[in-house]
């Protein structure tokens, strides 16, 4: 696990902030009605030159296609992210854009702990073991 400088996190909160904003426009404008956006988390390269913006879709199934159109657009959103952000900025890092998928692995771990599919339980789900 990487440490964040406080001047990483610092950026990385405030352009969390602002991308929300942005990418849930852009969605809501772009006629996805009922599609939310949620920038999970944003890390910051040391250099400050590269921004991992990591992204909730819900409903998820949405996600990969609502990546392309951000990713396709990210000149964009970091014009109006450099608007938004030029006093407290220098420079705007580059913007890379990912699905953070670990809401659902969370939810995975959820069902199964619940014993929606519980291995223990439900032994079709582990395989058959040989016996030596």
């Amino acid at each position: 696990m990487e440490e964040f400088t406080q001047r990483q996190k610092k950026i990385g909160g405030l352009l969390q902030k602002d991308l929300a904003d942005i990418l849930q426009k852009a969605a809501t404008d772009g006629g996805l009605r009922g599609v939310i956006i949620s920038v999970s988390k944003v890390n910051v390269t040391t250099d400050l030159s590269v921004a991992k913006v990591y992204l909730s879709v819900f409903p998820n199934n949405k996600g990969k296609e609502l990546l392309e159109g951000i990713r396709s657009n990210t000149p964009l959103i970091r014009h109006e992210m450099a608007q938004r952000t030029k006093n407290q900025l220098r420079r705007m890092p580059n913007l890379e854009f990912f699905i953070d998928d670990s809401l659902e692995y969370i939810d995975g771990i959820e069902k199964s702990l619940k014993g929606e599919e519980n291995p223990i339980k439900d032994e079709d789900l582990l395989g058959r073991r040989k016996k030596s």
